[in-house]
């Protein structure tokens, strides 16, 4: 897609976000069950339905998808299809490049071993390695853009409210 496509395809969308903004908030959703044996969660992607389960640090076997691993694959996605987008609306040709995202966990406070240990990424690193001509004005530029439209980077940085609810099913009838 180029910027010409980009742009048609974006501007009606702009301009009834403009007019209308409400029809802009949508809510995404994820599900998930634990239908499956042992400790894992079998989550529904648009692609497949995966299992996810313990990281080796806490015991698992590594066989099952760890969640952390998959915030930053998110992480790695939104942010690479975000700079995609800005760099074609900037008109910056991106040939091509790698996108490499790390964050340090400390599974002492996960594991409940020490209390001072938070539960959750300490620090987390992301970087762009970019097949690129732009110069070093245009890749500051490209950089701001993709860190202020990146959906994930921009909700781990912000922490929204999250709320969690826990209701217990009526057992099924014999």
């Amino acid at each position: 897609m180029d910027k010409a496509a980009l742009a048609e395809t974006q501007g009606p969308l702009k301009q009834q976000y403009r007019d209308d903004p409400e029809s802009a908030t949508v809510v995404l959703k994820a599900d998930g069950d634990l239908d499956g044996s042992g400790i894992a969660c079998r989550v529904q992607t648009a692609q497949a339905m995966v299992e996810a389960g313990l990281h080796p640090a806490t015991g698992g076997t590594g066989e099952l998808l760890c969640s952390g691993d998959m915030l930053l694959e998110a992480l790695v996605a939104c942010s690479g299809v975000t700079l995609r987008a800005v760099a074609t609306s900037m008109g910056v040709d991106v040939r091509g490049g790698t996108i490499h995202a790390e964050g340090d966990l400390d599974f002492r406070g996960t594991l409940g071993v020490a209390k001072d240990a938070p539960v959750g990424f300490k620090d987390i690193r992301l970087s762009f390695d970019l097949d690129t001509d732009a110069d070093d004005d245009t890749l500051a530029t490209l950089h701001k853009l993709t860190e202020r439209y990146c959906v994930v980077y921009q909700t781990l940085v912000r922490s929204p409210e999250v709320s969690l609810t826990l209701d217990k099913r009526a057992a099924a009838q014999a």
